[in-house]
């Protein structure tokens, strides 16, 4: 067990790692705290209950993924990735303080959330991709996939505490402070890049700059034909599957009647799925490709379940599955992409991969709102569901192409054969 344990948390062993982890943490809670004020102050005192507006607001905030790509993964390829993100989580913390102070004060309207939504977006579509590819920095090579692990461990750690924490608060003094207190919690990170040792950060050869330099990840992704079935399966679960403030809000809202500290806490419980499968990502040696076929169609089957729920609790309990299942998929996906690419791409393949994954939000997000609105939550859930078994067929695609997939029965007993995911080019096994 103490050694499951030492290889589950190795990366807590390196100091910078430590630093840096302790202040994501604190920041991250705030961000879920703000994610879970910002749906319920759109869905219950700026609209009528509409999904579709909750929907915009993740367009506006998620599409500068998409728009700014270009410029996204090449500032992270070639600029120094603290100092960047010493500027982009200042601003991070700007935002948030705003908005708050318009909330508290009763000036708030619709078009002022539109507006910070696109603004705030503007400003993690240059710090997501630096932030994940950081990591590389903080641990070096032979951590990687570890680091990227517990990092989503603290993601939804936070988001355990920070979605149900924000509902109490909302229910005792309001929304406004949930934002004041998330624009607070950007200190803890600024703090904590302060405090690295420079000395024993591992910085990798940054990219050349040249003439069609933006463009080389295009180019690069598009010579692999595993890195791109990854993006496909990417944009098909993260543009229709991971819009869980509309599936959860309008279940919880229209649904299950229920209030901001019900609400929050679905939310968590979500959550407590998303750590457990961040953490076993964390205990594994390497991502493999099969998993991300498990990941995708369990997606698939416990959005599906949870659309036919009865009631509060048992749907609740569908999140957990859920959120163990897009964690495993997602995690794998970040890890085997950052692991089998070139330092020098790294920065500008993940800024492609997080357009991908978040880019497509403009698209999905609206659409799962209106049929949210028009054929009521539960077909909403499903529309995720579908998006979850047609990665699931993409992955299965690739594998029987690429991978010589074969699958027989023998003894009345499934059984299948497929090459090892060592093949993938860079991925050490």
């Amino acid at each position: 067990m103490r050694r499951l344990a030492n290889n589950t948390f190795r990366s807590l062993k390196v100091h910078n790692y430590r630093v840096w982890a302790g202040g994501a943490l604190v920041s991250n809670i705030g961000t879920w705290m703000q994610r879970t004020a910002q749906d319920w102050l759109v869905l219950t005192q700026l609209t009528h209950h509409s999904a579709t507006a909750v929907g915009i607001v993740m367009g506006l905030q998620f599409g500068p993924q998409l728009v700014l790509l270009p410029w996204t993964g090449y500032a992270a390829d070639h600029f120094d990735r603290r100092k960047l993100l010493m500027c982009t989580q200042a601003a991070c913390a700007a935002l948030p303080l705003i908005l708050g102070i318009l909330t508290i004060t009763g000036l708030v309207r619709l078009w002022h959330v539109y507006l910070f939504a696109l603004l705030f977006g503007c400003v993690t579509a240059f710090d997501a991709p630096v932030r994940q590819t950081f990591v590389a920095d903080l641990v070096g090579e032979a951590d990687l996939s570890n680091a990227v692990a517990l990092n989503s461990t603290s993601f939804n750690s936070a988001r355990l505490v920070g979605p149900a924490a924000a509902g109490l608060l909302i229910a005792a003094v309001g929304t406004g402070w949930a934002f004041l207190i998330n624009g607070l919690s950007f200190i803890a990170v600024l703090y904590s890049l302060r405090a690295l040792r420079m000395h024993e950060l591992h910085i990798s050869v940054r990219a050349v700059r040249k003439a069609g330099s933006l463009l080389e990840g295009f180019r690069y992704v598009w010579k692999r034909p595993d890195l791109s079935v990854m993006l496909m399966m990417a944009f098909l679960i993260g543009t229709f599957g991971l819009n869980f403030p509309i599936f959860i809000s309008t279940m919880a809202v229209t649904v299950f009647h229920a209030g901001a500290d019900q609400y929050g806490l679905l939310t968590s419980m979500m959550a407590g799925g998303t750590v457990a499968g961040s953490l076993f990502a964390a205990g594994r040696a390497m991502p493999r490709f099969r998993l991300l076929l498990a990941g995708a169609a369990v997606f698939g089957v416990g959005l599906t379940v949870a659309a036919f729920m009865p009631n509060f609790w048992l749907f609740g309990l569908s999140l957990i599955v859920i959120g163990i299942s897009s964690l495993t998929f997602m995690n794998s996906t970040n890890s085997m992409m950052q692991l089998s690419t070139e330092p020098a791409m790294r920065g500008r393949v993940m800024a492609l991969r997080l357009a991908v994954v978040l880019g497509g939000t403009p698209i999905g997000a609206p659409l799962v709102g209106w049929v949210a609105d028009t054929f009521g939550p539960r077909w909403s859930l499903g529309v995720g569901a579908l998006s979850g078994f047609a990665a699931a067929g993409v992955a299965v695609w690739y594998l029987v192409k690429h991978r010589n997939l074969r699958v027989w029965f023998d003894a009345r007993r499934l059984h299948y054969s497929i090459d090892d995911d060592a093949a993938l080019p860079g991925l050490r096994s």
